[in-house]
């Protein structure tokens, strides 16, 4: 039987013992084995209620202990004591300087937690716990100190030495060997700590702050992708000037670094000066990545940027306190994105993330607050709730504040707790301190897990001309909670009168903001029940509720499809323009998915709605091109009580190759409009076209008609940009076998040198959503580019495999067993991957019986296997419901 590990909690949060005033480290790699000299000044913590003189110092399995020396004097093997992974030592004085050295071998580290090689390079990643893989040391996120780091490794093979902060000294050693010396001033945590060792390529440029101090920006990568680092500078120097002019925060050192990496298990890390990212998000090119790729990139390199004062200079007391720096900082990406590109399409997209990770999430058996209250394995809470919803948390208070309080919240935030390690609450209190506006209720969004329902109903008194909007919250019980208190739930809204015109209108209370005509307002839900009554309407009104998607919420308001047409012609808010659009289309496969036939499902009015959509040549192609989507199946699946896999994807394909029908001349024709046949730009509209052309191809893919599969071959054939050949490339598969098979292997052939491409390559295949693949999956897997120890390759096959829901939750359950196969595979290799595949296997209960049968099996074989603690608190979960 396997032994529950322990569980870490909140409540139990205590001060270190000790502080660290100074960490002096000196890794020295070698071939076999490297050696790491931690030098660290310590004393005890004035603040701490431990009264022993005991140190511990948290250690990881993979380190080697040499010697330790107290003050100097090397301490024998009775002074101290090695208490599971961690170094123990009594007697410890007042003040005292600590020696320990270790060995490691960063070459046989999967984990890619801590020190590991990858690829020609030696780097870093100690977010959560992996600094204990390099040496003991207090690795948690309120241990701060000043960090110096001397790195030294054979010249030829490892040219470049990086580590945090600005660099103090280097030079040449014996038998071939150099070092480097950085130096970093501003006190950190261990999980901030990087080095990198290798031979690479540096790509640099500069930037002059607002102060006029100018900053080097270095981005190193290896010599084959030297070419690939023009968009992630061009990204960075805009998200500086931008975090100037929005935030008023200037960048602290004299030089900031990135390097790409490989083998990564996230996507980027922000280490104080020196980012690590995974090559696939900053590296680009038209030839070689997708505008999404590019966008991903542009917000990727923004975040990890906007982390040197949201997560470095402000950092977490605990890790329980990770949406502090998360949440945060993912709204303020948000917000850059928004600005970069159009802020419609970020928050179209951004919901329908939310709305299909996270509202799944929050459901589910691994459902917890922004803010848990426990843990097993914290990195199992690098989730979309913690980030995506805790970002969504953190754009309520800017609802409810408005954008002037919230920045001077956010000023007083950074200027109070410059140099610590704090909390939520600290957070929260700033923002109340700089507003004067009491947000106690609103802190159950940190504490509550769960997506909270709010129910509408509404009457109309045209006698009296009042208007009243009856309103209800109710929250499902999650695992930490059977019964929630009422959240603070900020409603943006609107009224249209029969004409199309928004009304100006008197508010009711309470209300957090009115625009300059007072046809919008956000009024505060606070209570279980509420009632709000507009006086002086002088005609039945329509509401537009939610607007911008203003709270994380499920909104139940039953909108009639004349409404809905109405709204989705005359809305002025372009995100609700696009929610009415895909509920009209919602409830046309609802109705499909019980029975009825797509002609009869489809109201002629909404397929002219789409035409017009598809001919307007006034309205931006990036927001036509997701208008005119249908609901993804993993909406479709949220909204089911008990979800039928089958029935949605027959459903949806019929929908998909009707629409296609009816809407062929309007297709083809904006097809040809959204042609570019210039040189390739990047700029909004360009996107847009892309977007809005690939949107109709797939459209067209459906009507088996073989001039649609010669018109996805040419634009093949151009090989214009990635875009377009990856959406030629999804074309084609769906269409014709044989000729996929031809394509695929050209494709391979142009491209086996470019790692990135190849996994977009695996990732295509993979994904393929008609029934039967797992044969090709299983055929991928044994591809001689394929490696189980990558991330990027793990996620490209095997995450897309688990997306096509046709073919995971196939009804002979051979979908689970592969992937309950991998999981148990992956976790003696790297188990923060092997979790994370585990995840949508906990969601089972939504299933119908059989399936629910199938995947517990599979489950109790993979707790059975004796897995990771990361595994293990996934995996138990789940089989606890």
């Amino acid at each position: 039987m396997t032994t529950q590990p322990p569980i870490i909690y909140l409540k139990d949060y205590q001060v270190p013992s000790h502080l660290i005033e100074g960490t002096y480290l000196d890794i020295r790699i070698d071939t076999e084995k490297t050696r790491v000299i931690s030098t660290l000044k310590m004393r005890r913590n004035p603040a701490s209620s431990d009264t022993s003189n005991q140190l511990k110092l948290h250690g990881g399995k993979l380190l080697e202990l040499v010697s330790v020396s107290l003050d100097g004097a090397e301490l024998s093997s009775a002074e101290y004591q090695l208490v599971a992974t961690d170094l123990v030592i009594d007697n410890c004085p007042e003040a005292f300087e600590l020696r320990t050295e270790c060995l490691i071998e960063p070459q046989n580290n999967t984990s890619l937690e801590g020190l590991y090689q990858s690829g020609g390079m030696f780097c870093t990643q100690c977010e959560a716990e992996g600094f204990r893989n390099i040496t003991f040391y207090l690795d948690r996120p309120d241990a701060l100190s000043v960090f110096t780091t001397r790195i030294s490794a054979p010249k030829q093979q490892y040219p470049v030495l990086l580590a945090n902060g600005n660099p103090v000294e280097q030079g040449d050693e014996e038998q071939g060997r150099h070092f480097a010396v950085w130096h970093d001033p501003f006190p950190k945590p261990a999980y901030l700590f990087a080095m990198v060792a290798g031979d690479l390529i540096r790509h640099a440029d500069t930037f002059t702050t607002c102060s006029g101090r100018e900053v080097d920006l270095h981005i190193f990568v290896e010599a084959h992708n030297s070419h690939k680092c023009d968009h992630a500078m061009a990204s960075l120097k805009r998200a500086m000037v931008w975090d100037e002019q929005v935030y008023g925060r200037e960048y602290d050192l004299d030089l900031f670094m990135i390097v790409a990496v490989d083998d990564f298990n996230m996507g980027a890390m922000e280490n104080k000066g020196l980012n690590i990212f995974n090559s696939d998000c900053v590296l680009a090119d038209p030839d070689t990545a997708t505008d999404a790729m590019f966008e991903r990139i542009e917000g990727i390199v923004a975040h990890e940027y906007f982390h040197n004062w949201s997560g470095n200079r402000v950092t977490c007391r605990d890790w329980f306190q990770l949406s502090l720096k998360e949440g945060f900082t993912v709204f303020r990406d948000a917000q850059y994105t928004a600005d970069i590109y159009s802020p419609t399409v970020k928050r179209i997209d951004d919901v329908s993330l939310l709305r299909t990770a996270q509202f799944a999430e929050d459901s589910g058996p691994m459902a917890h607050p922004i803010r848990p209250a426990s843990y097993i394995e914290i990195s199992n809470f690098y989730s979309v709730t913690v980030y995506e919803k805790g970002a969504e948390v953190v754009g309520m208070i800017h609802t409810l504040l408005g954008p002037d309080l919230f920045r001077q919240g956010s000023d007083l935030y950074f200027d109070r707790h410059d140099g610590q390690a704090v909390t939520t609450d600290d957070f929260v209190c700033a923002m109340e301190d700089a507003s004067e506006i009491d947000l106690k209720q609103f802190k159950r969004w940190y504490s509550q897990a769960g997506t909270p329902t709010v129910t509408v109903r509404d009457e109309y008194n045209a006698a009296t001309q009042e208007y009243r909007l009856h309103i209800q919250q109710a929250t499902p019980p999650t695992p930490e909670a059977e019964h929630k208190l009422p959240f603070v739930i900020p409603l943006r809204m609107a009224l249209f009168d029969g004409q199309g015109q928004p009304m100006s209108l008197t508010w009711p209370q309470p209300v957090s903001s009115i625009n300059s005509d007072a046809t919008e307002a956000v009024i505060n839900i606070t209570a279980e029940q509420q009632t709000f009554c507009f006086t002086d309407v002088s005609s039945q009104p329509i509401p537009s509720l939610l607007r911008q998607f203003s709270a994380p919420i499920k909104l139940d308001y039953p909108y009639t499809q004349q409404q809905l047409l109405f709204l989705a012609e005359h809305e002025n808010d372009g995100f609700n323009r696009w929610e009415a659009v895909q509920r009209l289309l919602l409830q046309a496969l609802q109705e499909v998915m019980q029975g009825a036939k797509p002609e009869i499902a489809v109201d002629k009015k909404l397929l002219a709605l789409l035409a017009d959509l598809l001919t307007d040549t006034h309205l931006d192609p990036a927001l036509v091109a997701r208008l005119v989507l249908l609901p993804s199946e993993a909406y479709l699946a949220e909204m089911q009580t008990k979800v039928d896999v089958d029935k949605i994807y027959l459903s949806r394909e019929s929908m998909r190759a009707y629409l296609a029908q009816q809407l062929e001349t309007e297709l083809v024709s904006c097809y040809k409009r959204c042609q570019d046949n210039g040189p390739f730009a990047q700029d909004g509209i360009a996107i847009g076209r892309r977007a809005l052309k690939n949107a109709c191809l797939l459209y067209l893919t459906t009507l088996n008609n073989k001039a649609y599969l010669q018109l996805a071959q040419k634009q093949y054939d151009a090989q214009g940009n990635l875009t377009d050949v990856n959406a030629a490339l999804q074309a084609i598969v769906a269409m014709d076998e044989q000729a996929a098979d031809k394509v695929l292997t050209d494709f391979y052939g142009r491209w086996q040198q470019d790692a990135q491409v190849v996994d977009q390559w695996f990732a295509l295949q993979a994904g393929v959503n008609k029934p039967g693949r797992l044969d090709k999956v299983q055929a991928l897997m044994s591809h001689p580019a394929f490696d189980i120890k990558n991330p990027n390759k793990v996620r490209s096959v095997l995450g897309s495999f688990m997306r096509s829901a046709i073919n995971f939750h196939a009804l002979d359950g051979s979908g689970y067993a592969f992937i309950a196969q991998q999981i148990i595979a992956l976790n003696a290799i790297n188990p923060m991957m092997a979790a994370a595949l585990s995840k949508p296997l906990g969601r089972f209960k939504k299933h119908t019986p059989e399936r629910q049968s199938l995947i517990r099996q599979q489950l109790q074989l993979i707790l059975d296997s004796k897995p990771s603690k990361d595994v293990y608190e996934v995996v138990s979960k789940a089989l606890a419901q």
